[in-house]
């Protein structure tokens, strides 16, 4: 998943003077922002599963190869899209 610190970079927010700059910076902007989203939804959809997971016994995490201590990253690594890419 994407950092939201990479999405902080104000020299690369900065519009410039002319108008194939400001063009540039807006497809950086709109790329950020795509990004963004991406990540958040990413999220979302690790903590929808597991919401889901959390709410199974020991034994039926063991039985799909889950353990407690580790849920919540193993959610999280199942739902990063970047990681596929």
């Amino acid at each position: 998943m994407a950092s939201f610190a990479q999405l902080s970079d104000v020299d690369t927010l900065a519009p410039a003077g002319s108008a194939s700059d400001l063009s540039g910076w807006l497809k950086t902007l709109r790329r950020r922002v795509a990004t963004c989203a991406s990540t958040c939804m990413d999220y979302y959809d690790a903590a929808m599963l597991y919401d889901q997971l959390r709410g199974l016994s020991d034994a039926e995490l063991r039985k799909r190869g889950l353990e407690r201590e580790t849920l919540a990253q193993h959610a999280c690594a199942t739902c990063d899209r970047a990681a596929t890419r």
